[in-house]
């Protein structure tokens, strides 16, 4: 029996085995080139038909079928009331008891409306449950091809994560416990394909607060979904780390003396800081709760500013700003749900034809209605998570040059955007004074200066991220160069292996 440590991230996962000697990354996404990562998105789709109707969707449609029978029953009467003929009457009078036994004829009244419905339903339609209990699941690389090449054919989840501390209506907590089971068993059998071995135990790595605004409610909400979802996966035993606490255990490692860490680690989703006692003669203990000095941590991670450099940077050559006939501006509210992709009731609103047509009319509103087309497109063809993904590329890519220009070819013919160093920097600025206000509330709740200073998570690479914290806010901290991506799942493993042993 085996135990492994799964850190499962906002943008990215990652499965980690430690056999005591060394780690060994479990091959997830051969598609991608550091294929023991994998993207944590999900596409759910149908290759054919979808599924029946919802029960509630197609008991609406009966009742509707009925009020057109009924309504066909009273005018029945009315002409037989007002026939002179014995025959016409007769004629009604048989019309009528037609049409009361087809009323009354609920299989043939459920197979109509079934029928109607599928006529013109989408996948849209579908609530996310029955999406997760009927559809077909594609992970990583594949998953994301496949919606980029038919999203009409299914639904893209970006990210499951942020989802788990939300307010979720009926249904959906057990859509989500659907749905990450689905990735987790995913992860523990490509574990036990690669290590022949069975897997039964997992340590997987949680932020200090999920990403929701319903404090520890939502978190014990969060926990619970992935408790519920790792028992259905087929995990016998799961612990839960938190994040920073998981990147400490490895780099602990590294070090030859006791030494007062601050870690700092910035991910997709949430940000998460911890100060900690560390050292080699306690790498074995398994509770360690007793040298955590402070720890804190919110839902503020990159994918946020990948939403704000659309809307300060790519959002203007949408509309954003312009004026209509009537003075007022065209809404900034179009921007900010176009870019909801970790808000399912928002970007479901976004996506309604409603929404699509309050765009339309604000555009007839327009002297110049060129630019507003381009977010008419991304809401008809629901290309949210594709501009998402386009901008976290564009900011990926601004960490190795001055200016980029952003390819939206998929939007309009020729549609580019020209993004510098100077843009990302302002997108960043109030993100970024929420992130060292989280290390300062971390710094004050220690009773113990830190000594060092560890960066970890995917912006930690970002120089605008570590030109802040490093040189402007903590300069007198020497810097412990370490992994940014894997440090987290390797704490992990080690963890897992303790509870192994």
């Amino acid at each position: 029996m085996a135990a492994i440590g799964i850190d499962y991230g906002t943008s990215n996962s990652e499965v980690v085995y430690f056999d005591g000697q060394q780690h060994h990354f479990i091959k997830l996404d051969p598609a991608m080139q550091e294929a023991n990562k994998i993207r944590s998105s999900v596409f759910i789709y149908y290759e054919h038909e979808l599924p029946r109707p919802p029960i509630p969707m197609i008991e609406a449609k009966v009742a509707q079928i009925k009020r057109v029978i009924s309504e066909q029953i009273d005018k029945a009467k009315d002409s037989y009331y007002e026939a002179q003929d014995p025959r016409e009457q007769n004629i009604y009078n048989e019309k009528i008891a037609d049409l009361r036994a087809e009323f009354h004829n609920l299989p043939e009244l459920q197979r109509r409306a079934i029928e109607l419905l599928l006529k013109d339903m989408t996948v849209q339609d579908l609530s996310l449950q029955q999406l997760a209990e009927t559809g077909k699941f594609a992970f990583g690389e594949e998953g994301f091809k496949r919606y980029l090449k038919t999203p009409e054919k299914g639904r893209l989840i970006y990210s499951p994560k942020n989802f788990l501390g939300a307010s979720l209506v009926a249904g959906q907590q057990q859509a989500f416990i659907g749905i990450i089971a689905k990735q987790l068993a995913f992860f523990r059998e490509s574990a036990e394909t690669q290590l022949q071995q069975t897997v039964d135990t997992a340590v997987i790595g949680r932020p200090v607060r999920f990403h929701g605004t319903r404090g520890q409610e939502g978190n014990n909400q969060a926990i619970d979904i992935m408790q519920k979802a790792a028992k259905k996966a087929g995990f016998s035993h799961v612990e839960f780390l938190e994040e920073p606490i998981a990147a400490a255990y490895k780099i602990e490692q590294t070090l030859d003396k006791p030494t007062n860490t601050l870690v700092v680690d910035i991910g997709g989703g949430t940000t998460d800081i911890c100060c900690i006692r560390l050292s080699p003669d306690k790498q074995g203990n398994m509770d360690r709760q007793q040298d955590v000095l402070s720890v804190t941590g919110t839902r503020l991670g990159g994918m946020e500013c990948d939403k704000n450099l659309i809307v300060k940077s790519i959002a203007p050559t949408m509309g954003l700003g312009q004026l209509m006939f009537n003075g007022l501006p065209v809404p900034p509210t179009y921007y900010s749900d176009m870019c909801a992709v970790d808000n399912i009731p928002k970007l479901d609103h976004f996506f309604s034809d409603d929404y699509g047509l309050e765009i339309a009319q604000s555009r007839c509103m327009l002297k110049d209605p060129k630019l507003i087309l381009r977010l008419q497109t991304v809401q008809e063809e629901k290309l949210s998570a594709r501009l998402v993904n386009s901008s976290r590329l564009a900011k990926e890519l601004l960490s190795s040059k001055n200016e980029i220009t952003l390819p939206l070819h998929y939007i309009e013919a020729d549609y580019e955007v020209d993004i510098n160093l100077d843009d990302l920097n302002r997108s960043m600025l109030s993100w970024l004074r929420r992130v060292k206000s989280l290390v300062t509330e971390c710094l004050q709740n220690s009773n113990e200066p830190p000594e060092m200073l560890f960066i970890t998570g995917g912006m930690s690479l970002s120089p605008i991220v570590k030109k802040e914290l490093q040189e402007v806010m903590l300069p007198d901290l020497p810097l412990l160069e370490g992994d940014a991506f894997n440090s987290v799942c390797e704490g992990l493993a080690l963890q897992a292996y303790k509870f192994a042993k």
